[in-house]
Order: structure tokens, then C-alpha cells, then sequence
């Protein structure tokens, strides 16, 4: 920790204060405000929360401008090259890579908290056959709730561990189920012979057949399908404090049940500047809808006074490039070529990557594809339908959601969160009576 200080001059009063600068691992040294306002009775503007600090963690470190994204310092390329996807989940929950037994251990609790209680199954019954599936999530998830609380007590670490690992475990069988809700298909239940993406896609797709569970061999239990899907899980595990984490963070902080925690982060993720970006690049590509199109809307992307925008290039925090994308494009191709996929908007997609990748105006300003342009196209090869998409960022993220979750419920000094606010609103008035306005 470091002992440095800023100086802050108020030019209105003449008075001066120090403010101490905290120096994290990597990264940034940050200035501790929260003194600002007693001293010099003032607080801070920052919109979005750009320039912000709001928590200390230990989880992920990204690096804009070096492209660099680190969980417990080891680098994105390393684990998605060398783990599995419950490996990373591990990492991020525990600090540490498991070893043999460790994981063993973590695989099989899993696995043993998969299922759903029956009762569950009718409350997605519930629905209406047309809901969106992410809907269906936010309202399940908040739904466990009810079924996981006598027990809970935040304050002793394995009910923490143990809240957690059922999040990470029931969200891909919740997942599941509202898609076989939303298709009028049977409920699948989860196998424990299968791993953890393997169940998932079994759940999705298989059907039940005189009490066998039978898979297109052909495609489904593919192991390059199962492959491709853990590193997609690998990728989106987690990326620091993000518009859902940070809620994730806002509803621990009043204490709230996790699963209610978890469900906020779910209802955040929704929107399509988030978890929706890879949803919003097949409508983007739909639009475009034939290769000889793509130089008309390359164009009205140039333009500044047209609103389009072209989805799945450029990222708010990566300046050079996304590490992620780097590592999932030749994922991508792979796929597409193992697949034999003839789909023409995978051709429109190559070509629009193509294009972009050498055109100027993409360049200089560094819009390269990012992760979300890639997903989707994956997800796609994969049959995953598009209203699907957000909800498998739902599966991946929940590692991280959990990992913060338990990060601050540890904090000893974990306070809730309350942001201020620059007020613009009418000043001080009388109340009029009504027929006198």
C-alpha cells in the first residue's frame, strides 16, 4: 500500500486537502476520495463510472491499452488453452488452480447439485409458451430464493460455498428447461456420466424415448461441439467490474438473499449494450443480408449522423484489441469448416470481418470484431437459438458473478453501497392548490 498523496486546491475558498493514492498489483494508482466530502464538502461527477474504483478485488485484471486480461493473474490465452471451464470456475471461487483431487471434488458437487427441485419445474411451467427465455431466467433464479433460505446463514463461509456452487450448477439445467418450456418439449434432467457443457447441450437437445435419454451422436455429444462451448464458458467467465457484476456487487451489499443477488446480475446482462451484443450482431447481419450490401453499411457506419451502428466491433475497455477475440476468431473458422456449415449468413459474417479488417477507417480508430461478432456466429453453427444467446452468457458469467459474490460477503468491511447524485431538478416551491394551477 502506498503512503503517496494528491493535493486538491478549492480555487473558491483556498483551502487544500490530501488525499492518500492507492497503489493496486497492476494498473492504475487510484486516488481514495471518500474524504472528499467532509474536507472540502464536495463529491465527484463521473458518469457510468468510467474513472470510478468501486470495490477492491483480487479476481480479474484487464488492461485496455496491452489488450491483456488476467484472472488470478494467469493470462485468458493459458487457461483457455489448458482448462476446463470448471477448472477457471474453481480459479476464480478459490483463488487458486485445483489440483486432481480438488477438482474431482468440485466436479462432483456439481454435479450433485445439477437438479432442480421438482416444484421448480412448475414454476417455469408457469410461463407463458412465448416468454423470452432470459425473462424465464431472471424470474427462476430469484424463484430459488424461496426454496434455499431457512438455511442460509452469509455469515459462515461454507453456506457462502455452498450457495454458490448450487448457482453454478443449476444454471445450466434452469437454462435447459426453459428452452424445452418455450419449444413445448419434455424437461430433460441432468446426467452425471456427462461433463459439465456436454450435460448442458444433452439437456437442450435430446429427447426422451421409451425412458432412454437418446443425442444426435451426429452433432450434440461432437466433441469439438462440447470443446468449442468450454471455451466459449472459458471466455465469458468473468471480466471484471462490468455493468452486471457491479450489480451483482450493489445488491450483496444490502444483504439480499444470493440468488436474488445473482437474478439482478441476470436482469443487467439482458440489455443489448451487454450480455445482448452477440444477439444484436445476427440482427445486424439479417439487416445487412447479402455480401453486396456490406459497402452500404460500412459507409452509414462512417457516418456520423446515422445512427447504425455495426454490432460485435470495438470495446469500451480494450483499445488495441480484444484478447478473447484473438483466441475465439480461429475457434470460430475451425468450427465453421469442422461443420461444413452452408449457411449464408456465416458467408456474409467472414466477409464483413474481412472487409472491415482492412479497411482504414476500422484501423485507426482499432474497431476490430470482438468476442460478442464471433459468439454469435458460433452459437449459431452450434443450433443455439438466437433468443438463447444472452442466456448462455448467463451460464458462463454466473463463475464470476459468484466469485464476487463471494469476494464480498468475505470483506469484513463490506458497507452498503450508496452513490450519489448531481441533482438537475426544480429547486424549492410551494404546493399549489389544484384549481390554482
Amino acid at each position: 500500500m502506498s503512503k503517496q498523496t494528491i493535493s486538491i486546491l478549492d480555487n473558491t475558498t483556498a483551502r487544500t486537502t490530501d488525499l492518500p493514492v492507492i497503489e493496486g498489483t497492476l494498473g492504475h494508482p487510484t486516488v481514495d476520495i471518500h474524504a472528499l466530502n467532509s474536507k472540502l464538502g464536495y463529491f465527484t461527477y463521473d458518469p457510468g463510472f468510467a474513472s470510478t474504483a468501486s470495490c477492491k478485488s483480487a479476481i480479474t485484471y484487464i488492461d485496455g491499452e496491452a489488450g491483456l486480461l488476467l484472472h488470478r493473474g494467469y493470462p485468458i490465452d493459458q487457461l483457455a488453452e489448458k482448462s476446463s471451464f470448471l477448472e477457471v470456475a474453481y480459479l476464480l471461487m478459490h483463488s487458486e488452480l485445483p489440483n486432481q483431487h480438488e477438482l474431482d471434488t468440485f466436479v462432483s458437487e456439481v454435479k450433485r447439485y445439477s437438479i432442480i427441485h421438482e416444484k421448480l419445474r412448475g414454476f417455469i411451467d408457469g410461463f407463458h409458451y412465448d416468454a423470452h427465455p432470459m425473462a424465464m431466467m431472471v424470474g427462476v433464479v430469484g424463484s430459488l430464493s424461496a426454496f434455499y433460505h431457512s438455511e442460509l446463514d452469509m455469515e459462515d463461509p461454507e453456506h457462502r460455498r455452498i450457495s454458490a456452487l448450487r448457482l453454478l450448477a443449476k444454471m445450466p439445467t434452469i437454462a435447459a428447461a426453459c428452452h424445452k418450456h418455450s419449444i413445448g418439449e419434455a424437461f430433460i434432467y441432468p446426467r452425471e456420466d456427462l461433463e459439465y457443457c456436454e450435460n448442458f447441450l444433452n439437456m437442450m437437445f435430446s429427447r426422451p424415448s421409451h425412458q432412454q435419454f437418446y443425442i444426435d451422436q451426429h452433432h450434440y455429444l461432437d466433441p469439438m461441439a462440447a470443446k468449442v462451448l468450454n471455451l466459449l464458458f472459458i471466455l465469458h467467465a468473468d471480466h471484471g467490474q462490468n455493468a452486471s457484476t457491479s450489480t451483482v456487487r450493489l445488491a450483496s451489499s444490502t444483504g439480499a438473499n444470493p440468488y436474488a443477488c445473482i437474478a439482478a446480475g441476470i436482469a443487467a446482462l439482458w440489455g443489448p449494450a451487454h450480455g445482448g451484443a452477440n444477439e444484436a450482431v445476427l440482427s445486424m447481419l439479417e439487416d445487412i443480408g447479402h455480401p453486396r450490401r456490406i459497402p452500404e453499411f460500412i459507409k452509414r457506419a462512417k457516418d456520423k449522423n446515422d445512427s447504425f451502428k455495426l454490432m460485435g466491433f470495438g470495446h469500451r475497455v480494450y483499445k488495441n484489441f480484444d484478447p478473447r477475440a484473438t483466441i475465439i476468431r480461429q475457434t470460430c473458422h475451425t468450427l465453421l469448416d469442422n461443420l461444413a456449415c452452408e449457411d449464408p449468413l456465416f458467408d456474409l459474417a467472414m466477409e464483413l470481418e474481412e472487409i472491415a479488417l482492412m479497411d482504414d477507417y476500422f484501423i485507426e480508430r482499432k474497431l476490430y470484431p470482438n468476442v460478442d461478432f464471433y459468439s454469435g456466429i458460433i452459437y449459431k453453427a452450434l443450433r443455439i437459438p438466437v433468443n438463447m444467446f444472452t442466456v448462455m452468457f448467463t451460464l458462463a458469467r454466473t463463475a464470476g458473478w459468484v466469485s464476487h459474490w463471494l469476494e464480498f460477503m468475505s470483506d469484513p468491511n463490506r458497507r452498503i453501497s450508496r452513490p450519489r447524485q448531481l441533482y438537475v431538478g426544480v429547486g424549492p416551491r410551494d404546493y399549489a392548490p389544484l384549481d390554482k394551477r
